[in-house]
């Protein structure tokens, strides 16, 4: 077996021979692929079809002990090295030209413990795959919004979906997790083990180290839920916005409700003649009793004309895939992202007029209402900080073709520009892309500093850089 070239820690290529990459393999459950490995093209693909990169070794990780050998191996080497849970991340760091893939896609497990309505998860799972075991038993923990998202990254980076404000985030509920350093050892953390690192992974991304397992508390929700979608025609959208900021204003926390500004999808409970127009949709889901849900959501349902009302009973799990579609992997993606405290009639101004210019068929402009439980924790408590924000818009500009690359970042960049006098500045470091790394400072705030210090302790080589990354140096 010949030698395989490595793309190193300090930029260059090294040569490895084939004894010491033998060597590597013997002491791994999971497969090493090389690239004319079979299935070396199919675990380098990821969710965003704008990044194609070649790792120069791959290791499928079947475990903790694989994660710290693979580790000790790129240590060893000096290598670049990239980790890799559901390959979902917007900015695509999951993967890099020339280093070693840690691949934790192929660990798992998912084990909930009723008795403390707990559940312990490996980093390869997905949430559809989390709320298939925990809706079995009538529970949940507070993810995102699509069902192929991974948990790994997903919890990295903070978390919220549709139960955040009545539970939290996604770290609000973490209560413990394995951490194989980047000295290739296995540290147990929670908030009496290792609590420096427990605040750090909370939010910090895979700065500090590979998670082999999140311990999560779950909550009882479901398995039905009131939940769905109403659509106004895209005309009506100044004054549905108007109307969604004032009720969202007096929302309890049992209820979310968000907006998204897109064409239409062909779904089968919209009229054909809608497919493909402009519209406004109101999401919502009412994580508490299904009568009072309804009740809760009545003034909102009887506003204006809509093309559609869907809000009924729903699967829970079924809620939380239903922008699966919308979100497929394979297309070309670009995201840009604000925070904000308030919903001012400029600012829907601006969104009225980028929405009424959708570069593709595929975008979409969407705010999600957080606060409630997300926004009682203390900026501090977690390096996620933003807990000040009422509401995070994310711009997804989503298109096929390549050659629209330019005029798609464009439309992005200009409407992040133009509403960027009414954010607060900060940003959710999971909606950061590839080209952001100037925005590490606002995504962390007040929290940055300790973050160095922390990754100066824990990765002083900055081995873990593939990431929105804290530099040791800052």
């Amino acid at each position: 077996m010949s030698a395989t070239n490595l793309r190193t820690l300090a930029g260059h290529d090294t040569v490895i021979a084939s004894e010491s990459i033998e060597a590597f393999e013997a002491t791994v459950r999971g497969p090493v692929l090389r690239p004319e490995s079979p299935g070396y093209d199919e675990v380098r693909e990821i969710w965003n079809a704008m990044i194609d990169r070649r790792p120069g070794l791959i290791t499928r990780c079947a475990g903790a002990a694989d994660v710290m050998h693979a580790v000790r191996f790129a240590r060893e080497h000096g290598l670049l090295v990239s980790v890799r849970g559901a390959g979902h991340n917007i900015a695509g760091n999951a993967i890099s030209d020339g280093g070693l893939l840690i691949d934790l896609s192929e660990m798992k497990s998912v084990r909930v413990d009723t008795a403390t309505k707990s559940v312990r998860v490996e980093p390869g799972v997905t949430l559809g795959e989390l709320d298939h075991e925990t809706q079995a038993f009538g529970l949940a923990v507070p993810v995102g919004i699509n069902s192929t998202t991974g948990v790994a990254g997903l919890t990295l980076g903070g978390g919220f979906g549709w139960i955040s404000r009545r539970y939290g985030m996604t770290i609000d509920n973490l209560l413990s997790a394995d951490v194989v350093t980047a000295e290739g050892e296995l540290r147990h953390v929670s908030a009496n083990e290792n609590s420096d690192l427990f605040w750090g992974i909370r939010g910090g991304g895979g700065n500090f180290g590979v998670v082999t397992s999140f311990e999560f508390q779950a909550h009882e929700v479901g398995p039905m839920v009131t939940a769905g979608l109403i659509f106004h025609p895209l005309e009506a959208a100044g004054s549905v916005l108007k109307a969604w900021r004032e009720f969202a204003a007096e929302a309890p926390d049992e209820l979310t409700v968000w907006v998204v500004l897109r064409e239409a999808p062909p779904l089968p409970d919209l009229p054909v003649h809608v497919h493909g127009t402009g519209v406004i949709a109101i999401a919502a889901l009412y994580a508490g009793d299904p009568a009072d849900g309804e009740k809760v959501l009545a003034p909102i349902r009887a506003f204006g004309d809509p093309i559609a009302d869907l809000i009924g009973p729903a699967p829970f799990a079924g809620f939380q895939s239903a922008f699966d579609p919308l979100l497929t992997p394979g297309a070309r993606n670009y995201w840009k992202s604000h925070d904000f405290i308030e919903i001012s009639d400029e600012l829907i101004g601006h969104v009225l007029d980028y929405a009424d210019r959708l570069p593709s068929g595929e975008c979409e402009i969407f705010i999600a209402q957080v606060g409630g439980a997300m926004g009682r924790v203390p900026a501090e408590a977690t390096a996620y900080t933003h807990r000040e924000a009422n509401f995070v818009m994310n711009v997804h500009t989503r298109w096929r073709d390549a050659t629209q690359d330019q005029e798609c970042i464009d439309w992005a960049r200009e409407f992040f520009d133009k509403t960027a006098p009414h954010a607060t500045g900060g940003v959710y470091v999971n909606f950061m892309t590839q080209d952001e790394g100037g925005r590490i400072g606002e995504a962390y705030g007040a929290n940055y500093d300790r973050l160095v210090k922390l990754k100066k302790r824990y990765d002083p080589d900055n081995m873990f850089r593939l990431n929105q990354n804290i530099a040791p140096d800052g």
